[in-house]
């Protein structure tokens, strides 16, 4: 089984997949080998990259809190929902270590395309800040924000790195949640405690009949970190994180450069 991040890792800075990529990948699903996106990702961010790719199996998504169905374009289970007392307790936490800091939440219900309108997947405060742009997310206030079970609790600030944040969050809380972070832009996540791309991972090799040293898995972000050392063999782009690649077997190119192609090439 082949799994992969998706941003710095499957995509470049252009944000989009190369041709090489596209046709290797075609090839191992040829050869019947299942491809699997690992994403921190919500499930309505998948089509763009798994339609390219005509992949129509299984991908983690919010950091293996969501299991989902390329094909059938249907979340297939959910892990470690932050119940909303949890998040309230948090929220207050974090605003006397991250005084200014602006939160967000993402849902989803098992069933349906991760692109419940009604249910308000992705909810922001006013003046959250998303490093990837700020076009989405429904505004409401924190008691919105907070009041429904969730996947994963976003934090942004826009006086601090990812990496400044990430430490002083991680100094608040032992194993009530974990956080990582996808992007140096001032934004860490929080998950349930245990739950990360390896754990997602591992359900879908399970449902497979694939063993972990049969997974070859391939990022750049500390979020990568736990997936990299479960996969039998871990591969971190060149242009990631030094933690990725601590983890990891193996260093291939940037994400620019086909760093993934590089790699499977050898047998596809």
């Amino acid at each position: 089984m082949i799994a992969s991040d998706v941003d710095g890792t499957l995509l470049g800075p252009s944000e989009s997949l190369s041709g090489r990529t596209i046709a290797t990948v075609r090839r191992a699903i040829e050869a019947g080998v299942p491809f699997v996106l690992a994403t921190g990702r919500p499930p309505r961010w998948i089509a763009p990259v798994a339609g390219p790719l005509e992949l129509t199996g299984y991908a983690v998504c919010a950091n293996g809190a969501v299991l989902y169905d390329c094909g059938r374009e249907e979340v297939v289970a959910v892990h470690g929902l932050l119940p909303p007392t949890l998040l309230h307790d948090i929220a207050h936490a974090l605003d006397k270590a991250l005084p200014g800091c602006r939160l967000a939440t993402e849902r989803v219900s098992v069933g349906r395309d991760g692109a419940d309108h009604d249910m308000r997947n992705f909810v922001i405060e006013p003046d959250y800040h998303n490093p990837w742009g700020d076009g989405e997310g429904r505004t409401a206030p924190r008691a919105e924000v907070l009041g429904h079970p969730a996947i994963k609790l976003l934090v942004s600030h826009r006086g601090m790195s990812s990496e400044e944040m990430a430490d002083a969050v991680n100094a608040l809380f032992d194993r009530e949640v974990d956080v990582t972070y996808s992007s140096s832009g001032g934004l860490v996540e929080l998950s349930a405690h245990g739950i990360t791309k390896a754990t997602g991972l591992a359900d879908i090799a399970e449902r497979l009949g694939v063993e972990r040293e049969q997974v070859i898995a391939f990022g750049d972000m500390p979020n990568d970190v736990e997936m990299l050392r479960w996969a039998g063999h871990g591969v971190a782009m060149e242009n990631g994180h030094p933690q990725a690649q601590s983890a990891a077997d193996e260093i291939t190119g940037p994400a620019a450069e086909d760093g993934v192609a590089q790699v499977l090439e050898r047998w596809f």
